[in-house]
């Protein structure tokens, strides 16, 4: 974790993590990372709206891009577990999901919306941070996208011309989300 205060730094490590994969096993992040070339850590909510859009970017990532891991991290709050692995069944969810109990992970990457990625080399040093997208369609003219050329240029062992950008989407946690039913 950083120092608690401040962000990442662009080129220094993310923290590590391991978090119970939806079907029981853990995940860790370094281990994940063991072979490839680095990986991506996106932010993700199964009831989020803007997340739905990015099901089929998500479970085809690790086929486009074998050399890096992919994990998505399930933070928002009050999304339990099984709510998680309903969504799985519901919408053919195959990348690989962890459950982010309380937020913590969330939190200590200075996370509060979903989604919001992350790309890392092999040892967790940050090189992009934000949105996947405009969140525009690829087919609008105005469409632009933010992580794929990142990953492009990455492994391509050139520079990433933007290294970060605004995130947007469904909030990871929120004073609505705990006020009492009757106000």
């Amino acid at each position: 974790m950083q120092n608690g205060h401040e962000p990442q730094k662009f080129g220094e490590a993310l923290g590590d993590f391991s978090l119970a994969e939806i079907e029981g096993e853990s995940i860790t992040l370094s281990q994940r990372l063991k072979g490839k070339k680095g990986g991506v850590v996106v932010f993700w909510s199964g009831i989020c709206s803007h997340c739905v859009r990015y099901d089929k970017f998500l479970n085809e990532f690790e086929q486009h891009y074998p050399q890096l891991a992919l994990i998505g991290v399930a933070s928002r709050h009050g999304e339990t577990i099984d709510m998680i692995r309903q969504t799985r069944t519901d919408r053919s969810l195959t990348f690989p999901l962890v459950h982010d109990p309380g937020s913590t992970i969330a939190r200590q990457w200075f996370t509060q919306q979903t989604p919001r990625a992350f790309l890392m080399d092999a040892d967790r040093r940050l090189i992009y941070r934000g949105a996947i997208d405009n969140y525009k369609y690829p087919d609008d003219p105005e469409h632009a996208a933010y992580l794929v050329p990142a990953v492009e240029s990455f492994l391509k062992g050139e520079p990433v011309a933007r290294q970060e950008t605004a995130s947007y989407g469904c909030a990871i946690f929120s004073v609505y989300y705990i006020l009492p039913k009757a106000l």
